[in-house]
């Protein structure tokens, strides 16, 4: 099979683990593959991915090889596959905008990011190197909160024709008019915000959706997350927070028997604790009632390392994305985006986002 081109906008944990493991699954075969949903997809493996293209912000990314830039701080995620061969893709500057949060300069170098002085592109130069790269799909990881950025990332790659995968909390899949720019251009989109493989939205919403089966009313639930990383300190800007929260509470609300009360759902980021690097803490409470009314509640720890899950899941996004492309499918790819994403255009519970993705995999479904 042809390799899959990718550029990226964000290399950060996220894409320093999906960059490790396009290596690291090279040296397996089906038998030993841990941590994949899906071996082959439509013929392509995991390894079947190039990098292209990519763009950041940080100077100690800026200029270097993708494959030294994915270990460059303040990434800090766990590296389980330290011998990544360089890619011949560079990383270029990107486009700051909101891309950045202020109060994040008041934090050590070795934990945040450190704007490099190199001018910032406009839309023709990113539009430009999409092109003559050949990327076939633009990955977003950019911080949340990033909405101008995010904008502007998605405008060049309609303007390049390359397909996107909207990883972050910032609504394309899901708003009309975006949606609507990408059916007209007949290009695929797989969006928004991406579900970790095993993490608190997953976890949350199959319980949610267990108590709904098992006639359990549930009554009030939270969700709290802790975490070292950039995305962390970030979040701790809370006006960046608006699109994040609704993604992960809409994503519980749409499996729930009834639409809880704002009062009674709280779901998000909790706060920034720095020595957990890459590693994140969910703490999850549930309070219902069962037969004749009697009350019961369940609490929940969680923790896990926050890239890697969400690698395990792009890394069959892209291969999905890929399968359109290859088929002439354009616009939004509803079966995909159900099962990979918090923020779907549309929500369904994961057993028939499941089986709709396996599905449109098949080819009987075509978007």
């Amino acid at each position: 099979m042809d390799k899959i081109k990718i550029a990226i906008a964000g290399i950060g944990n996220c894409a320093s683990s999906l960059i490790q493991g396009i290596e690291y699954y090279k040296t397996k075969d089906e038998s030993d593959a841990i941590g994949l949903m899906h071996w082959d997809i439509g013929g392509y493996k995991p390894f079947d991915i190039e990098i292209v293209s990519a763009f950041d912000i940080d100077k100690r990314k800026v200029g270097k090889d993708v494959s030294e830039a994915v270990f460059a701080l303040p990434n800090c995620t766990t590296v389980f596959c330290p011998n990544v061969p360089e890619t011949g893709a560079k990383v270029k500057m990107g486009w700051i905008q909101d891309g950045f949060s202020e109060h994040m300069a008041n934090y050590d170098e070795n934990r945040t990011f450190v704007l490099s002085d190199e001018p910032e592109p406009n839309k023709e130069d990113v539009v430009r190197e999409l092109r003559e790269s050949g990327a076939q799909i633009l990955l977003n990881y950019l911080p949340v909160g990033s909405e101008e950025a995010t904008r502007f990332y998605m405008d060049c790659a309609l303007e390049a024709g390359v397909a996107c995968i909207n990883n972050m909390p910032v609504f394309i899949a899901s708003d009309l008019e975006w949606a609507k720019r990408f059916e007209e251009k007949g290009i695929p989109i797989i969006g928004d915000d991406i579900k970790a493989q095993l993490g608190a939205t997953i976890t949350h919403r199959t319980l949610a959706d267990l108590f709904n089966k098992r006639g359990v009313k549930l009554e009030r639930t939270y969700q709290l997350n802790t975490g070292g990383n950039t995305d962390f300190l970030n979040m701790l800007n809370r006006s960046r927070l608006a699109s994040k929260k609704e993604s992960k509470t809409e994503a519980v609300q749409s499996v729930v028997s009834q639409r809880m009360e704002d009062d009674n759902i709280h779901v998000g980021p909790s706060d920034y604790v720095p020595w957990q690097n890459d590693n994140k803490v969910c703490f999850l409470r549930m309070e219902g009632k069962l037969f004749g009314d009697v009350p019961m509640n369940l609490e929940l720890r969680l923790s896990v390392e926050d890239s890697p899950n969400s690698a395990g899941v792009v890394i069959d996004a892209i291969r999905c994305c890929k399968l359109a492309l290859d088929r002439g499918t354009g616009g939004i790819l509803y079966s995909p985006s159900s099962y990979f994403m918090k923020h779907p255009p549309k929500q369904f519970t994961d057993d028939e986002a499941h089986k709709m993705t396996l599905d449109f995999i098949s080819g009987e479904r075509s978007n």
